[in-house]
C-alpha cells in the first residue's frame, strides 16, 4: 500500500501537530510504502519571507528525523524539489471545474481568518491533488478539515480517467477517529492560527511559561470537578502513565486537584517525553549539509516515481508528439 502525507513548514511544531499528524505519519512506515514530504509550495500561500521559508523547511526536516522518521524506510523530500508536480498541477487545472473549487470550505475559512485571498490559495486543492495523484497514492491520512480536498482529488482523477483513459489510482482518505483533538492552552483546538500552542522543542523556561498559561477554572481545590471539561486534564492525559492518570482523575472527582501543582508536573512530563527527540534535533539542526543530503536523496526517489506518472499523463493528453 502506498501512503502519502505532507506537512507545511510554517511555524514551530506543537504537540497538536505531533498527535494529529506527525506521530501517525511516522507509524505508517510499518504499514506500507510511505511518501512523506514537506509542502513548501503550499506554504507560499501564507509565507512570503524567503529566509523564513528556507529556514523552516530545514527545521521541519530536522523535526521529522528527530521524532523518528527514518529516511531509509520511506521517501522523504521537499515538494519543490520535484518540479513534475507543478506541470501536473497545470494539466489538472485545465480539467478542474470552477464550481468544484468554489465549494471548498478551506479557502473561505482561511480568508475569513485573515489570510490574503490569492489564486494560489483558491487553487490550493489542485496542487494538493497533483501531490497525491503524481505518486499514485492509495491512502492519504488527513484530519477532518482536509477530507474535502481528498474528495476533490478523487473527482479530478475520475474526470481525467474518463476523458483520457485509465491513468490515476483513486486515493482514499483515512481519518483516525482515535487521534485526539489536542486542546490548546485556551481550550480551543490547538492551532498556530489561534496562538494557543505548546511547542515540542521549546527550551525549559518557554515550556514552563506555555504550560502555566493553560486556562483553568477558579473552583477551589477541594471542590469536585468534571475532568473531561478541563483542558489541563485533557492535555495531561496524552502524556501521563495510566496509573498516574487514575490518581489525577480521582483528585478531580473527589476534590484535591491543585491546578498549579499539576501544571508543574506536566512541565516535567513533557520535558522528559521529548528529551531524546530534543537532543537529536539539536544535533541535526547544526548539520544542515546532512539535512540537505537526506532531502536530496529523497527527491531523487520521488522524481523516479513522478517521472513515470507524468510521462504517461503527457502521452495521454497529447503533449508527446
Amino acid at each position: 500500500m502506498r501512503i502519502l502525507s505532507g506537512i507545511q513548514p510554517s511555524g514551530k511544531l506543537h504537540i497538536g501537530n505531533y498527535f494529529g499528524m506527525m506521530k501517525p505519519m511516522i507509524s505508517n512506515m510499518d504499514r506500507g510504502e510511505l511518501y512523506a514530504f514537506i509542502v513548501n509550495l503550499h506554504a507560499m500561500t501564507s509565507v512570503h519571507d524567503k529566509e523564513a521559508l528556507a529556514r523552516e523547511t530545514l527545521e521541519a526536516a530536522a523535526d521529522f528525523l528527530a521524532l523518528g522518521l527514518e529516511p531509509e524506510r520511506c521517501v522523504f523530500w521537499v515538494q519543490s524539489d520535484v518540479p513534475e508536480v507543478t506541470e501536473l498541477t497545470w494539466i489538472l487545472s485545465t480539467l478542474t471545474p470552477m464550481g468544484l473549487l468554489e465549494r471548498c470550505h478551506s479557502y473561505k475559512d482561511k480568508v475569513a481568518k485573515g489570510v490574503t485571498a490569492s489564486h494560489g490559495l483558491f487553487s490550493y486543492p489542485v496542487l494538493m491533488a497533483a501531490d497525491i495523484l503524481l505518486y499514485q497514492s492509495e491512502l492519504v491520512p488527513v484530519g477532518k478539515d482536509q477530507k474535502q480536498h481528498i474528495e476533490v482529488a478523487r473527482d479530478i482523477a475520475i474526470k481525467f480517467n474518463n476523458t483520457f483513459g485509465d491513468t490515476f489510482v483513486l486515493p482514499e482518505s483515512e481519518i483516525d477517529t482515535n487521534v485526539a483533538t489536542v486542546p490548546g492552552v485556551d481550550g480551543q483546538k490547538m492551532s498556530k492560527s489561534y496562538g494557543n500552542t505548546i511547542g515540542i522543542f521549546l527550551d525549559e523556561k518557554a515550556l514552563k511559561k506555555s504550560v502555566m498559561s493553560i486556562v483553568t477554572d477558579s473552583a477551589p481545590v477541594e471542590q469536585s470537578k468534571d475532568p473531561e471539561k478541563c483542558n489541563l486534564y485533557n492535555i495531561f492525559k496524552l502524556f501521563a502513565p495510566e496509573a498516574r492518570m487514575k490518581e489525577v482523575h480521582d483528585l478531580y472527582v473527589n476534590g484535591g486537584a491543585a491546578y498549579g501543582y499539576l501544571k508543574l508536573e506536566l512541565v516535567d512530563i513533557l520535558w522528559e517525553y521529548f528529551r531524546e527527540a530534543r537532543e537529536k534535533r539539536s544535533q541535526l539542526i547544526q548539520d544542515k549539509g546532512y539535512l540537505k543530503y537526506v532531502l536530496a536523496e529523497g527527491a531523487v526517489k520521488a522524481r523516479e516515481k513522478a517521472a513515470g506518472t507524468l510521462d504517461m499523463v503527457r502521452e495521454r493528453v497529447g503533449l508527446k508528439y
